[in-house]
């Protein structure tokens, strides 16, 4: 039986969730919310001051409604209060009539192979010759070339030009990026050239972050002189620091595969293990001083909280240090049973702080995490009692070598199998997360975190003392100039620990991975319902473990039953469906032949999409058909869609496959398609076609298409086509009387066969 009084947060914190995402999913067309909400307050304190005075169940059940509602209503008021574009003066109001704009550097800076990208936040923007006050996020790119430096947090930028609303989604399944960026209010994007902003001056929005920012960056230069290693120097910095811009793509492929991903970023782990370790210094030298719980808390907070200053006070640290700020003064005021409630209200408060924080996965995963290792970790571990099976070994007879031996060896494997329970326990909370954001499930996650916790957990106490000793010996070669030498010996000697430690964790998950390389379940698709009804099967049956009541089982058999018959009417929607797409990637020209979950992608041009082209545009959309084996063909070789070539007098092109010509006309499924790659002139064979696909700049007139396709083409451009070609030719295509369609623009073209139409 719960008391519900002593654990308000376990209440309030869901009322408030379940208010914020409200908002988010249905709430953009909703009037103010805060008059409503103080309304439902003020009643919800009057019906509180009423039951206390009836005393009867009825009334304070009641009253309690009330007042869950009212934090619902404070989690859409807040979430809507939060939301910039609502704003007079935000920058979507301008739209295209900015001539230029004056923006702040307001975030980390990522840096890629080619470019840098960061978040501006307006200030000001110029419109009719007018400079007026505005605000807005605008996630700018600018190219990584020589004579253009690295943007820093801070920086004033003069930019000329407008930036463009952010884009959806351009193909079928694609991540969304642009609602990704609305939940940071950042609701625009730019690609600035070199010659098309200046750097007016430097002025922080905060001092505070600008000032952590640069001690990140020196620490990271600690780590950048001491470890020569560039693979273990980039997971040294991402480990301790959590910075991950020099961790190359195998690494990261490495530890996604393992299911450590986790470890490359400074969260929970690195404020827990820093926590722990201060906690048991402290313990041993100053656990019988008067007052210990309450100056060690106040001590426990200046460290958590500096380790967080020093690493950049990025959003995953920050998100720690509250939880462990919570954990400690509850742990300060003899409140450490109410664990559940003190995470909720740790929560709460970063909630109230963003509401959009609900939103992160890195919330999410975080919180789940944590509440199901404090709830199932132990219970686990309860099922195997390893140390007392080794400790009913020993015997008086036995030699005192062999009785340390069972007792050795028991202390280990109890220490082995906890690690194990609490591995499993975090697994069971973020599983359903895993599927719906990442879409593979790692089976290798217990052995890659058996190794690599405790290993990164020692690599990051050793690199924590690297900077410490660094700073001693920075102040000693201050002192004694003469000694700067000698002083920086022992920071050399952890340095070389702290390199070998950071290989042997690098090495054992790369071992991992080239083990259990296929131990991964990849491209699972699961929709946010089928991910709420896994938590609800997970819910139920923890609900019967602990009370053993069947009726639980009767639950979670409904919840199964209702979750087959979500993927059988997934599958039986997906199984008829015939589509032709025309891709939107960037320079390319990409094609796909859909029918059912069988997918047939082909490449007019000759040379086949990369990797990572296949991984952020494609792949997608084959997870979310469900599409297992599909094929690529490059320029219609080997491919199963028949084509042909059309005569065209002025365009010798004899050779099907030798020379590509300009035009190809291929036959699939009674859809007609035409793609054309180069001049034609009307004397080209006419043909109808039912859509036509312009690349590569082909040189035409609206007059000649109409003459040799016919006038009820739908004309597409696909991406490899400029964007002022598109300008241009769109609009005497459309003063013609065509229809037209720009990928690069808005989106993948599909078009579904006549044949499936009927």
């Amino acid at each position: 039986m719960i008391t519900w009084a002593t654990f308000p947060f376990v209440r309030y914190t869901p009322a408030l969730i379940c208010g914020v995402v409200g908002y988010l999913y249905l709430g953009e067309a909703w009037p103010e919310l805060w008059p409503y909400t103080v309304s439902l307050a003020g009643l919800a304190v009057l019906l509180i001051a009423w039951s206390v005075r009836q005393r009867r169940p009825a009334t304070v059940d009641v009253a309690g409604t009330v007042a869950l509602l009212a934090v619902v209503a404070l989690g859409a008021t807040l979430t809507q209060r939060a939301t910039e574009s609502r704003r007079a003066d935000h920058l979507h109001h301008f739209a295209d009539e900015v001539e230029s704009y004056q923006a702040v550097v307001d975030d980390y800076v990522v840096v890629r192979a080619a470019t840098y990208a960061t978040t501006l936040r307006v200030q000001a923007v110029r419109v009719s010759g007018r400079w007026r006050q505005a605000t807005g996020g605008v996630r700018v790119s600018l190219p990584r070339v020589a004579g253009i430096a690295q943007p820093r947090y801070g920086e004033v930028w003069l930019i000329r030009g407008h930036p463009d609303s952010s884009k959806g989604p351009l193909n079928p399944g694609e991540f969304d990026y642009r609602r990704y960026l609305e939940y940071r209010q950042v609701y625009h994007q730019q690609y600035i050239h070199p010659d098309q902003y200046r750097v007016l001056r430097m002025q922080p929005p905060n001092v505070l972050v600008a000032l952590s920012m640069q001690a990140a960056e020196q620490l990271d230069g600690v780590f950048r002189h001491y470890i020569k290693a560039k693979r273990e120097y980039a997971i040294a910095s991402a480990l301790v620091l959590g910075i991950k811009d020099d961790v190359d793509a195998e690494t990261k492929q490495a530890y996604t595969n393992t299911g450590t991903t986790h470890i490359m970023a400074v969260s929970g782990l690195q404020v827990g293990l820093l926590f722990a370790a201060m906690s048991w210094l402290l313990q041993l030298f100053f656990g019988r001083m008067r007052g210990f719980k309450i100056w060690s808390a106040l001590v426990g907070l200046a460290v958590t909280w500096s380790y967080a200053f020093v690493t950049g006070l990025s959003a995953s640290v920050l998100r720690a240090t509250v939880m462990c700020t919570f954990v400690i003064l509850g742990r300060a005021t003899g409140r450490q049973d109410m664990i559940f409630n003190t995470l909720g209200a740790a929560a709460f408060v970063l909630l109230v702080y963003n509401p959009f924080i609900v939103a992160d996965v890195g919330f999410q995963l975080s919180f789940l995490a944590v509440l199901s290792i404090v709830y199932l970790q132990p219970r686990i571990a309860r099922l195997l009692d390893v140390e007392g099976y080794f400790y009913a070994r020993r015997r008086p007879w036995q030699p005192k070598a062999m009785q340390c031996a069972w007792r050795g060896s028991g202390w280990f494997l109890d220490l082995v199998w906890k690690a194990t329970a609490l591995s499993l326990a975090a697994q069971v909370a973020t599983f359903g997360l895993g599927l719906y954001y990442f879409h593979q499930f790692p089976l290798s996650f217990l052995l890659s975190n058996l190794g690599a916790v405790p290993i990164s957990s020692g690599a990051v106490y050793v690199g924590l003392a690297l900077l410490v000793l660094k700073g001693i010996a920075v102040v000693l070669s201050a002192v004694v100039p003469a000694a700067a030498w000698w002083v920086d010996w022992l920071p050399r000697t952890v340095a070389y620990v702290f390199e070998w430690m950071v290989w042997a964790f690098n090495e054992y998950i790369f071992w991992v991975s080239r083990v259990m390389s296929g131990s991964v379940i990849r491209e699972v698709h699961v929709t946010a319902l089928q991910t709420v009804l896994l938590f609800g099967v997970i819910g139920v049956l923890l609900a019967w473990a602990n009370t053993r009541r069947l009726g639980w089982l009767r639950w979670a058999a409904g919840l199964l039953v209702l979750y087959a018959g979500t993927r059988v009417a997934e599958a039986r929607t997906v199984a008829p469906t015939e589509e032709f797409i025309v891709y939107s990637i960037p320079r390319r020209s990409a094609v796909g032949f859909w029918q059912g979950a069988a997918a047939e992608f082909v490449t007019p041009d000759s040379i086949a999409l990369n990797e990572t082209e296949r991984t952020y545009r494609l792949l997608p959309g084959l997870i979310l058909r469900q599409s297992t084996h599909p094929t690529y063909s490059v320029g219609w070789r080997n491919s199963s869609i028949p084509v042909q070539r059309l005569a065209d007098p002025d365009s010798a092109n004899e050779h099907l496959f030798l020379k590509p010509g300009p035009v190809v006309l291929a036959h699939w499924r009674g859809l007609r398609i035409g793609f054309v790659s180069n001049r034609i002139s009307s004397a080209t064979q006419p043909t109808s076609v039912d859509v036509l696909v312009l690349r590569r700049n082909a040189r035409l007139k609206p007059e000649t298409v109409a003459a040799v396709f016919g006038p009820q083409a739908q004309v597409v451009f696909d991406s490899s086509c400029k964007i002022w070609y598109v300008a241009r030719q769109d609009s005497s295509l459309r003063a013609q009387g065509f229809r037209t369609w720009d990928v690069t623009a808005q989106g993948a073209f599909r078009c579904r066969p006549p044949k499936a139409l009927h």
